[in-house]
């Protein structure tokens, strides 16, 4: 017995009947050996990890654009602490932690620098509109390596619908979009009272008495009325006072932090960076790398310029507008 088919045995020894089992996958968009050691959702999980995609992350906004200071949460530290909180959920109701962790280690690998002002831009611009869920499954199938990670349906399907209206068929994809909104909902709290865009008091009184008064208090409440609503069900729900009190946070940070407050102090010129790049790379192709400028003729120079901007990091981005846009010392030497 291969050492995967020991770890699939496992499984349907310990998970929930609801739970996804490696071995029943929906399989790949292209088929493939199964590997000896690694189940279908760990081969999944490593390759996400192993992504140039992946590695961008870290100099991806989450919200505050450049921040002086080393603890901001970035894109990377924001999946990675969604891929914490989702795992420790699927654990606690016995759902698939391999099948979990892959998709939140990839469910934000289409973002765009500078956060979501930058996806707004390239939804502006880009003639087919831009939503990142989209571009992140675009990332997994058809950019990374050139050709995509041909990943399982379970994991693509956990990243397309991780935001949206539409329902992830797996529990484990629904866990993420839970976590996901967890995870962010309390470390932009937590970052914006380290950035003293918000104060303790200014917090929504309600709130703050069902959750907790710290960062930790809060993720716990969550997690722990997630787990408790959900044992033996077939959906991934919280609780209707929980998800009230969610709700009514999230709109908080809307109006307080998302919006027009000192973290986005500087999100009108990563907006302009974004739209002047998208319009000059559309307008001198020859400007791309060579394995963007081979794609223009089979999918338009707009889809291109799309993919490439989408997949810089913040400093990159800003490095091009730099070089363009900036006129450059001029030396004379004697």
């Amino acid at each position: 017995m291969y050492i995967r088919e020991r770890t699939e045995k496992f499984e349907r020894e310990i998970l929930c009947s609801h739970a996804s089992f490696s071995d029943s996958s929906r399989g790949r968009l292209a088929p493939e050996d199964p590997c000896l050691v690694r189940t279908a959702f760990q081969r999944d999980r490593d390759r996400i990890i192993h992504s140039k995609s992946f590695r961008r992350l870290k100099h991806k906004t989450q919200v505050f654009i450049i921040p002086e200071g080393d603890h901001y949460r970035t894109r990377l530290t924001h999946t990675l602490e969604v891929a914490q909180i989702s795992r420790t959920v699927a654990r606690a109701l016995r759902l698939n932690e391999d099948l979990t962790e892959a998709i939140a280690l990839g469910h934000d690998l289409g973002h765009t620098p500078f956060g979501h002002a930058g996806e707004e831009v390239l939804n502006m611009v880009f003639p087919h509109g831009f939503r990142h869920n989209e571009q992140s499954l675009r990332v997994v199938d058809l950019l990374e390596g050139g050709s995509g990670l041909n990943l399982t349906r379970e994991v693509r399907d956990g990243i397309l619908n991780h935001t949206g209206p539409v329902r992830p068929f797996t529990l484990e994809g629904q866990v993420v979009k839970i976590c996901d909104r967890i995870a962010y909902i309390n470390h932009d709290i937590d970052d914006a009272l380290r950035a003293g865009v918000l104060t303790i008091d200014q917090m929504p009184r309600g709130c703050i008495e069902v959750l907790g008064e710290t960062h930790r208090k809060r993720i716990n409440s969550m997690v722990m009325d997630l787990i408790e609503n959900c044992q033996g069900k077939e959906q991934i729900l919280m609780s209707g006072p929980m998800q009230e009190v969610t709700d009514s946070l999230r709109s908080f940070l809307f109006e307080n932090v998302y919006v027009g407050s000192e973290a986005k102090r500087e999100e009108n010129k990563a907006k302009h960076v974004i739209e002047f790049l998208y319009r000059y790379i559309t307008s001198n192709p020859d400007l791309l790398p060579g394995e963007y400028r081979r794609k223009v003729e089979q999918t338009g120079v707009e889809r291109v310029a799309c993919d490439y901007i989408a997949g810089m990091t913040d400093r990159y981005a800003i490095s091009m507008f730099t070089d363009l846009f900036i006129p450059h010392s001029f030396r004379i030497y004697e």
